[in-house]
């Protein structure tokens, strides 16, 4: 999809790029859920009425962007079929349209929930992006449409934007020649693009959708992946689906963020009345604004936001922007495998044992399972 118009001017560009858009409404998309016409935790705003927009906290750092970018992940309800696994992520036209009046005009639809309501629910999607007036790539009724890129136009200078999934990711269905679904993460068909792409646009950007969930640092294999986006002439690579911010590295000048975490947090509900929360490293995201010319990236800077369920807002915590140096520091000083391999275990293995060791928890279960419990965590802190 190509949207924009060319002028003489080349440039500069602002691109304003965030992670994760989870528009989580009802179960099914049921209900409004959050911003205009719908509601935050409790239902009510701290002042008791009905919360604003959720992106008003942050209205002037997306005004900043010519372009804005998010991975949208939901879908929308498509006739009352959906993919038998939760938790799904199933939101409402209302909650895409508040994306399109935030400023985004750009989104990746290459992650693991834009066909939960199957081929049907995508369509709406696309359909209503397409209504919207914005740029969409990443999923399509076909490899050639999933792996088309989305090119946008800003003062003469052209960004094409390429979107993929590793099916690890707990992507379905991943398209294929006469098979609609997400465009998967083939490095070689990349690699490719992005040369071919490098002499029609002034810039390619690459947003995989990659990872561990929760791991503060990508694997070994993604910043090896990265890294041949970038020496195949890609500006940027954005990465998201950890669903936490993950570290920013340089490399020939042009910025890999492997993941910018959540933007929008919004609680996932399950048919059974279960719901995802999300804890404050969760609710932490980072904002990525870029300087982009016909020469060449500009001026690389990170933000940080928070989201308290009802709005998106900076964070003026302090929280956020230590979380931002804290994993910039953890890429910068290199993440071997055996790094990589103890971080997993910290996130899959320790963090929740102790979240079953505390006391509300114990209170719980019998002594056999704290001995279970406590077994694991000593086994595994003696693992290599």
């Amino acid at each position: 999809m190509t949207s924009g118009a060319q002028s003489d001017e080349a440039g500069p560009v602002r691109l304003v790029a965030v992670g994760d858009l989870l528009l989580a409404a009802g179960p099914g998309g049921t209900r409004p859920g959050r911003g205009a016409g719908g509601r935050g935790p409790g239902g009510r705003d701290a002042e008791g009425g009905v919360p604003p927009g959720m992106f008003a906290g942050v209205a002037e750092t997306l005004a900043k962007g010519d372009v804005v970018f998010g991975n949208l992940e939901c879908s929308l309800p498509g006739g009352g079929a959906m993919v038998p696994t939760e938790p799904r992520v199933i939101a409402t036209p209302e909650l895409v349209r508040q994306v399109a009046a935030a400023g985004f005009n750009v989104v990746s639809l290459a992650n693991n929930h834009m066909f939960d309501c199957l081929a049907e629910g995508f369509h709406r999607v696309r359909d209503l992006l397409d209504e919207l007036g914005v740029a969409h790539f990443g999923a399509g009724d076909d490899l050639d449409e999933a792996s088309r890129p989305a090119v946008v136009t800003v003062r003469g200078v052209r960004v094409a934007f390429l979107g993929a999934a590793d099916e690890r990711s707990g992507t379905r269905p991943m398209a294929g020649p006469g098979l609609w679904g997400v465009a998967g993460l083939d490095i070689d068909r990349l690699t490719r693009q992005v040369r071919e792409l490098t002499g029609q646009v002034e810039h390619v950007i690459v947003s995989p959708h990659w990872g561990e969930e929760r791991l503060a640092i990508p694997s070994p294999e993604q910043i090896d992946q990265a890294r041949k986006l970038i020496d195949a002439g890609a500006s940027m690579v954005i990465g998201h689906h950890p669903h936490v911010i993950q570290g920013l590295e340089l490399r020939r000048g042009r910025p890999i963020a492997y993941s910018l975490g959540n933007f929008v947090a919004t609680d996932v509900p399950y048919a059974n009345g279960d719901v995802i929360r999300w804890n404050r490293t969760e609710r932490t995201g980072c904002v990525l604004t870029v300087s982009l010319t016909a020469g060449g990236v500009g001026d690389v800077l990170q933000s940080a936001t928070y989201d308290d369920g009802v709005t998106v807002r900076p964070d003026g915590s302090g929280l956020g922007p230590r979380r931002i140096a804290k994993v910039n520091r953890a890429i910068s000083r290199g993440v071997t495998l055996r790094r990589y391999r103890r971080e997993h275990r910290r996130v899959k293995m320790l963090t929740p044992i102790l979240a079953h060791l505390r006391w509300s928890q114990l209170k719980r279960f019998r002594l056999g399972q704290v001995k279970k419990a406590l077994g694991l965590l000593l086994g595994s802190r003696g693992a290599k």
